[in-house]
């Protein structure tokens, strides 16, 4: 490989010719090879949309000549349009800001824009990347901004959707199920009857409210850093610059963006990206609550609950022949366990807010986009190769509900809760039924206790 020599502040390096990446980012990429795991692309792509549209917006402020803005414009449109990935090789776990990354970007766009000016890979005329690409601009408001960009687009795009789709579902296996009654259950005993449908018409709430959490972020998450420039007072931005520049990315997003009420709060702390995080959080929550009721109550199939039956997906023992595992909610269960932990990492982050900066954002991105994007992959899996081909077992929901000690509850507005129990004690130690036991000791007539016993937890109050 060729290389050539680049000159900046911190002295000399060596860039490999043919790239499009230049001295500060060749600096950051040799001097911190920490963990090889690189920002998402929906980081970069948000980052150079910023790029895009700042350099539209210093050319109507008479700020850049037109030459220069549009090729620094197609630059990034050609980065969002996913071309020159390979040439962002930053690591994560780098300075606090993402000055390394902002500077990749300043220097990939610079070169490439020089490249579409003259022909030739230069990264500093007639385009500098400083001077003309961050133009207005420092990492410590770039930065930020590109995490609530890119955060709230994921959000809406892709993990919003496949939370209702999700809902949907449940809502139709709530239908679905209405007329199939089962046994409750409380503290993993035997309770009172109830439906199916009701029991997922509460999987299908909790889908909901954390639908409706996300929402509820949006305002926060929506307020952008751009034009506070180093430390929030803004030096160095022309005061219509960060305006003009989140209305173009509104308009492009159809998201209302909108510039930061406070600059300093907006660069010193990243409480929305916790805030967002703990939503994220909950929704994990809620989903291994879901999955984990899903695989017991799959479980068997003739040795476990057995009330429902999941779709085969794969051999599920390489010893047990025909074994079949909940191969889906045992994944939903992992994705969940490592949204969580990405919580952490985001809390503790979210406390490194030195005086005017936090200096933990690109872990913060790191962990935040990938708990979002992770929760949208993972519920479309859920959705479409589990939930969707959820099944009844009526046989089982009806012996379930025959045998159960339980039963016994209805009884007790009639006979006292001492009678009852005692009923239920005879029926445990002998093996019977609570409806057997209690017809031979002929508690109430047999037709009031059947209408007692009927086991629908829809039926209309006794009239005695």
């Amino acid at each position: 490989m060729k290389f050539r020599e680049e000159e900046d502040t911190m002295g000399t390096v060596r860039v490999p010719e043919d790239a499009y990446y230049g001295s500060q980012t060749q600096r950051a990429a040799d001097n911190f090879p920490i963990s090889g795991i690189l920002l998402p692309t929906e980081f970069i792509r948000s980052l150079a949309m910023i790029k895009k549209f700042a350099a539209q917006v210093n050319f109507e402020l008479e700020l850049l000549e037109k030459p220069v803005s549009e090729a620094i414009a197609q630059a990034a449109a050609e980065v969002i349009a996913g071309k020159f990935g390979d040439q962002f090789v930053v690591d994560v776990f780098q300075t606090g800001s993402g000055t390394s990354t902002n500077m990749n970007m300043n220097e990939v766009l610079a070169t490439r824009g020089n490249e579409i000016l003259t022909g030739q890979k230069s990264m500093k005329v007639p385009i500098h990347p400083n001077d003309h690409v961050n133009m207005g601009q420092s990492s410590n408001d770039v930065i930020p901004t590109t995490l609530h960009l890119a955060a709230l687009t994921s959000i809406q795009d892709r993990l919003l959707p496949a939370l209702d789709i999700l809902h949907a579902v449940l809502l139709q296996k709530t239908s679905d199920f209405e007329k199939v009654i089962k046994i409750g259950r409380t503290h993993l005993q035997d309770a009172v009857p109830l439906t199916l449908g009701q029991e997922f018409s509460g999987y299908a709430r909790q889908v909901e409210l954390g639908m409706q959490r996300l929402q509820g972020i949006e305002k926060r998450l929506g307020e952008l850093a751009l034009g506070g420039t180093a430390v929030g007072s803004g030096l160095n931005a022309h005061p219509e610059f960060a305006g003009r520049v989140i209305r173009k990315i509104a308009d492009h997003t159809g998201i209302a963006f909108t510039e930061a009420v406070n600059h300093f709060e907006a660069q010193a702390a990243r409480d929305a990206a916790v805030e967002a995080s703990g939503m994220l959080k909950t929704i994990a929550v809620s989903l291994t609550k879901i999955a984990n009721d899903i695989r017991w109550l799959a479980s068997g199939p003739r040795c476990g609950l057995g009330e429902i039956n999941i779709p085969a997906l794969q051999p599920g023992s390489s010893i047990m022949p025909g074994k079949v595992n909940p191969v889906i909610p045992e994944a939903m269960l992992q994705v969940a366990a490592q949204v969580m932990g990405n919580d952490t990492t985001i809390m503790l982050g979210g406390q490194s807010g030195n005086f005017e900066l936090n200096v933990s954002i690109p872990v913060i991105a790191h962990n935040l986009l990938q708990s979002i994007r992770l929760l949208a992959s993972g519920v479309e899996v859920f959705t479409e190769k589990c939930i969707k081909n959820i099944s009844a077992n009526r046989e089982a929901c009806a012996a379930n509900i025959e045998k159960s000690l339980a039963m016994v509850t209805g009884l007790v507005p009639h006979i006292g809760y001492e009678k009852a129990a005692a009923i239920a004690k005879k029926a445990f130690a002998s093996g019977r039924t609570v409806r057997d036991i209690a017809m031979t000791e002929k508690v109430l007539s047999e037709d009031l206790l059947n209408q007692i016993l009927d086991p629908n937890p829809n039926k209309p109050e006794l009239k005695i």
